[in-house]
């Protein structure tokens, strides 16, 4: 339909017939052709960086922004509506059931996200759309095993998170380049949406995930100016939430929020990512290796400091400071563990809005009440922007420190094994988001674990017991873990956990931890949906 565009899978074209329509193709391709070679250099800039640390030059604050730093003055844009008030938001994929159900849940607003909860197979991606273009509407309904599913009056505010800057879309090309994901996601939401939000008293609003530099910020803002003149909305009518969940990406808090600051909406802690990311590029530092992931909390150093100095920084320039997820799911065979679990929610939501946070992430709907109670009852107000946390300093030397209490036990790497397994064979499957003891995991607990194995591998370090842990260790119980990843996560195929144990094995040899599972498994996806082989990247 369009020059030079091409649609290379059929596996949605109900959804394709509606979503990729000549008009949406053709802003699609201008987006692309306007910023994907900025988008590309960023990336190679991302590369640079990396070999900088790997020879040991430390993270810090950028010199050249000293500036813009100690500038008092300057603010960012204030709430649009629906975001004034954002205490609890709950977030999940795009599928049909789960926008009508986070819609209703009662939080103050819903991330309906393109991002880590999702598997980005083709169908999803674009039914996705699809979703969340009739739920704009209220035009959403859904009925499953004789229960019909429809919205109610009061709904949450629709936030939507694409994907990260480092994402292809390889399912359509511009110019035979595969697209961004985070163009691809951004494009249709926005083309469809845009204008239908304003007119309703809303407006298009996105969380950004991923970034490592406050010029891949400033990308983000020439796409939302762009996109604003493109369909003829007034400019500054996006919001943008960024997560911190990179650790470049904590020395540039006030950079970025600079940059977007007429778009802006806050930023959020994204914690598995930020430790994911933590242990990453800092993959030539032997002195950052991390016990079991379950000791590293919010409370400990590193993570201490980062919650701290992205409270009193969003507070500084009037913004939402976002807490993070809790995870957990009711454990409904198990009232006395369930209620040791939604203790941890409580005292988890009790440590964020006493430190100043404006709000939380939850990941299922019957834990809004606690969150809420525990957030109505310690912030009487919309949010605490007033809590200016003035008294707090952070170094570079505090968002990199490594004493971490804890130990590797052979408990904590089965769990990582197991979990890694599970995640990555459901993902392959089609599934990004997956109960799984008890707890709501997406992408983020997967690249966490598969870098913490690696890490332990390639610093040989030993388990509690003093027993060595090395490839041919990880091997065994990777071998041992496997056959029962059906049982714990139903609707797993054979031939999919395979594949997972031959990445898992892959990725604990390797000299360095790749940079995203997501990336990596992303060509499995794309031939199952139709993608010729010639145009897909090899995967390992």
């Amino acid at each position: 339909m369009v020059a030079g565009v091409y649609i290379h899978s059929k596996s949605a074209e109900k959804a394709q017939s509606v979503i990729l329509t000549e008009e949406a193709l053709q802003f699609l391709a201008a987006l692309h052709r306007t910023f994907e070679s900025t988008r590309q250099s960023l990336l190679v800039a991302r590369q640079d960086a990396q070999r900088t640390y790997d020879a040991g030059v430390s993270l810090d604050f950028p010199p050249e922004t000293a500036h813009i730093r100690a500038e008092p003055s300057w603010h960012c844009a204030p709430p649009a509506p629906g975001l004034e008030d954002r205490r609890v938001e709950i977030t999940g994929p795009t599928d049909r059931k789960m926008v009508i159900n986070a819609l209703n849940s009662g939080a103050k607003t819903f991330m309906a996200d393109f991002e880590d909860s999702s598997s980005p197979t083709f169908a999803n991606m674009v039914n996705g759309q699809l979703n969340l273009r009739d739920a704009v509407r209220r035009q959403i309904d859904f009925e499953s095993n004789g229960k019909a599913y429809k919205l109610g009056e009061k709904l949450a505010t629709l936030i939507v998170r694409p994907r990260g800057w480092h994402l292809d879309e390889p399912r359509v090309t511009v110019d035979n380049a595969p697209v961004s994901g985070s163009i691809f996601d951004f494009a249709l939401y926005f083309f469809h949406n845009a204008k239908e939000l304003v007119k309703r008293g809303s407006g298009p609003y996105f969380y950004l995930p991923k970034m490592e530099h406050y010029l891949e910020a400033r990308l983000w803002n020439d796409v939302f100016l762009f996109s604003q003149s493109y369909i003829g909305i007034p400019h500054n009518t996006v919001r943008a939430t960024v997560l911190i969940e990179t650790i470049p990406a904590a020395f540039q808090m006030e950079e970025i929020l600079f940059e977007l600051r007429n778009h802006s909406s806050g930023l959020n802690c994204g914690r598995w990512d930020y430790i994911f990311s933590f242990i990453k590029k800092r993959r030539a530092d032997r002195k950052a290796i991390l016990p079991d992931r379950k000791d590293v909390t919010m409370t400990v150093g590193f993570m201490d400091a980062y919650v701290r100095l992205l409270i009193q920084t969003c507070h500084k320039r009037k913004v939402a400071a976002m807490g993070g997820m809790s995870a957990q799911i009711p454990i409904k065979d198990d009232p006395k563990a369930n209620e040791i679990a939604m203790e941890k929610v409580r005292a988890d939501k009790l440590r964020e809005v006493t430190a100043g946070h404006d709000g939380t992430w939850i990941a299922h709907p019957l834990i809004n009440k606690i969150a809420m109670d525990v957030f109505n009852k310690h912030m009487l107000g919309p949010n605490q922007y007033h809590v200016r946390r003035e008294e707090v300093r952070v170094a570079a030397a505090d968002l990199l420190n490594t004493n971490v209490p804890g130990e590797i036990t052979t408990e904590g790497v089965r769990s990582n094994i197991t979990t890694s397994l599970a995640y990555t064979a459901a993902w392959i499957g089609g599934n990004g988001c997956i109960p799984f003891n008890y707890l709501m995991e997406d992408a983020a607990t997967a690249e966490i674990t598969r870098v913490q194995l690696w890490q332990w591998v390639k610093y040989q370090s030993r388990l509690d017991t003093g027993e060595l842990i090395t490839k041919e260790l990880i091997d065994s119980w990777v071998d041992e873990l496997a056959p029962g990843i059906k049982k714990l996560v139903p609707g797993v195929r054979d031939a999919d956990v395979v594949i997972a144990k031959d990445y898992l094995k892959h990725q604990v040899r390797g000299e360095w931890p790749s940079e995203f599972l997501t990336s990596d498994l992303m060509p499995y996806l794309a031939t199952r949906d139709g993608v010729e082989p010639k145009l897909v990247k090899a995967a390992l």
